[in-house]
């Protein structure tokens, strides 16, 4: 798949870091979680896709600046997988 987030640049990471100074957040650049998005489960896919909280899932992780806007995702890992696991392993 193309690229439809373009990497932020230096001056975009320090407009960042200043809107989250101005929330009192004066170290951070990015907010960033991951969500269990709930799916049936793939032919084949054994317990890949099971996740801890019992169902089916793939994760998407992402990172948001101060105003809730997406500066990078990663979609699609295993459910089974944590969001530090994820973070290790993504390019972001």
């Amino acid at each position: 798949m193309p690229v439809l987030l373009p990497p932020p640049s230096e001056t975009d990471i320090k407009e960042k870091a200043e809107e989250f100074r101005n929330l009192n957040f004066p170290n951070a650049i990015a907010a960033i979680d991951g969500k269990h998005v709930r799916i049936v489960c793939p032919e084949k896919g054994g317990s890949l896709f099971f996740n801890y909280k019992s169902y089916f899932s793939i994760v998407l992780l992402a990172l948001v600046d101060a105003n809730y806007k997406f500066i990078n995702v990663d979609i699609g890992s295993y459910g089974k997988e944590g969001d530090a696991g994820i973070f290790a392993k993504s390019q972001i």
